[in-house]
């Protein structure tokens, strides 16, 4: 791997990692920087440079199994007697009812997503609807108390709800993130909460996706391409254990219009520049 593929790499990991969690699509970000600078197509066949902007996503995985690590620990492990001890807590089941939606519409139009809607175009369209339903969440919730405040209060038809808001968030721009924590908030979550269950919910939905990806175009790739996409996953780990442990603190206090804002700016200059 020569010198540019390498700052290729890392430019897109650092990329995937600082966005993947905050509500502005780093699929998104991911394809505006690579189809207006990067140009990694140019560098590696198409499939392998569609596989590896999913399959860098496992680095920012990893810095959620890190982060969220206490959680994973107590649903895998602790029996009912052990949870009525210690109080309400998140359950597996209740992470497997909220990745249900998405699953299987990811799963039957995996195709057509990826053949139709990897493109500037709809990204900025996904950047600017995403933003409005954020608004339209915060305004929503401006004057109401939340329910939900600890995502391990959340019930079955919260984490349903929010799988189905996930879905929205399969159109490259609108962000997974962005339509979860939207749709909890509008369900009567908090915000935090809102956060740490689309984070968790994360894990088995990229793992999926990316297992998915390697699968159907695993042929395509060599030992040339291995550091390419390692560089890649090193660094969108590094960068989302830093980006998420920030979005988390921050995330209460300035909710999603912020967030809403950079994304309509960002779609309007993206669309002078492109177009």
């Amino acid at each position: 791997m020569g010198l540019w593929e390498m700052i290729v790499s890392i430019l897109l990991g650092l990329v995937e990692g600082l966005t993947e969690f905050a509500p502005v699509s780093s699929t998104g970000h991911m394809i505006i920087v690579d189809e207006l600078w990067l140009h990694s197509k140019e560098l590696y066949s198409e499939p392998v440079a569609n596989t590896f902007k999913v399959v860098i996503q496992l680095g920012s995985i990893l810095a959620v199994v890190v982060i969220f690590r206490d959680k994973f620990t107590q649903m895998l492990h602790l029996t009912k007697g052990q949870r009525e001890q210690q109080g309400r807590k998140l359950k597996l089941s209740q992470v497997i009812v909220g990745i249900i939606p998405a699953s299987v519409l990811g799963f039957a139009f995996e195709d057509f997503i990826d053949t139709h809607l990897f493109s500037v175009q709809t990204v900025i369209f996904g950047l600017a609807a995403g933003a409005f339903l954020m608004i339209f969440a915060d305004y929503f919730q401006k004057n109401k108390s939340f329910t939900t405040s600890s995502v391990d209060q959340i019930s079955y038809k919260q984490a349903f709800g929010m799988g189905l808001f996930q879905c929205i968030g399969l159109w490259p721009g609108f962000s997974r993130s962005g339509s979860t924590i939207s749709g909890g908030v509008l369900l009567g979550m908090s915000h935090r909460a809102s956060s740490d269950f689309t984070f968790i919910m994360a894990v088995p939905i990229m793992l999926g996706a990316s297992g998915l990806s390697l699968l159907k175009n695993w042929q395509y790739f060599t030992l040339d391409e291995l550091p390419f996409v390692v560089v890649g996953f090193i660094s969108a780990f590094f960068f989302a254990l830093v980006s998420i442990r920030f979005f988390l603190k921050l995330i209460n206090r300035i909710k999603l219009v912020p967030f809403a804002i950079y994304r309509i700016l960002l779609a309007g200059l993206i669309y002078f520049l492109y177009f």
